[in-house]
Formats: structure tokens, sequence, C-alpha cells
């Protein structure tokens, strides 16, 4: 079996073992984060077109939007939002609709310069649809 390096020397099961332990938000940031690294240990590999669009395609939300979505969204799943924030929920989710749109037309390029569908093409990159929600 693998192992990874880190400060300790961890099999991926003892990896997986320590990622199952976390909250959904840090689940879905180290999801985001993994899939950085995966694209930066790949993008060498890549034409500088495609390495290009597979930044972007990977590039998420920014930090403070996923933050202040997700205490939003757990707010509305307890019924805690105000109307205020309801606002700033729809808004948000507003936002997030137009990255993801964005992301499926990089996703789109990407498939046309390979020439092959976008399901093949994500699955071949170890690409999913973002967990935002």
């Amino acid at each position: 079996m693998p192992t990874v390096q880190v400060e300790a020397e961890l099999t991926t099961s003892e990896l997986l073992r320590a990622v199952q332990q976390l909250g959904k938000n840090e689940l879905n940031q180290f999801v985001f984060q993994v899939m950085n690294l995966r694209a930066k240990q790949q993008a060498p590999s890549f034409p500088k077109a495609e390495s290009d669009l597979l930044r972007r395609i990977n590039q998420g939300l920014p930090k403070e939007i996923q933050k202040k979505y997700n205490v939003l969204l757990e707010k509305r799943r307890a019924e805690e939002l105000t109307p205020e924030e309801h606002k700033e929920l729809l808004r948000l989710s507003d936002q997030v609709e137009k990255l993801e749109a964005q992301r499926v037309e990089y996703l789109a390029e990407m498939a046309g310069l390979r020439q092959t569908n976008m399901s093949d093409l994500m699955n071949s990159l170890g690409i999913q649809s973002p967990a935002y929600v």
C-alpha cells in the first residue's frame, strides 16, 4: 500500500481514517485542496491551454465566500435565518451558480480540446462536481 510523507509516514488507509474524522466543511475544503494538488501535479504534462483551463476548473469558491455560504446553509437547515441572511444566502447562491456555470464552460472547452465528452473528461481527470451544498 502506498505511503504519504507527512511528519510521520501514513498509509493510505490511515490517511483515509483521519479524513473520515473531518466535519463536512473541513472535508469540503480538504477535497478542494487535494483536487488543486492533483491539478498541480498533472499540469506540467498538459499543454499550456489545458493547464490554464484545468487551473480555472479547479479554482473553486474563494474561501471567504465558501465560509459565509456554509454558515448560512447551516442556519437555513436549522431554520434560524433572518430575512437579511436569507437575502445574503440567495445572493451567494446566485454567485455559486454563476461560478459553477463558468466551470462547466471551462470543462466544455477542455473537452473540445481533447475531442471527448465532458463526462469522460471529468472521469479521466478525477474531477467531481463540487460539494458546495
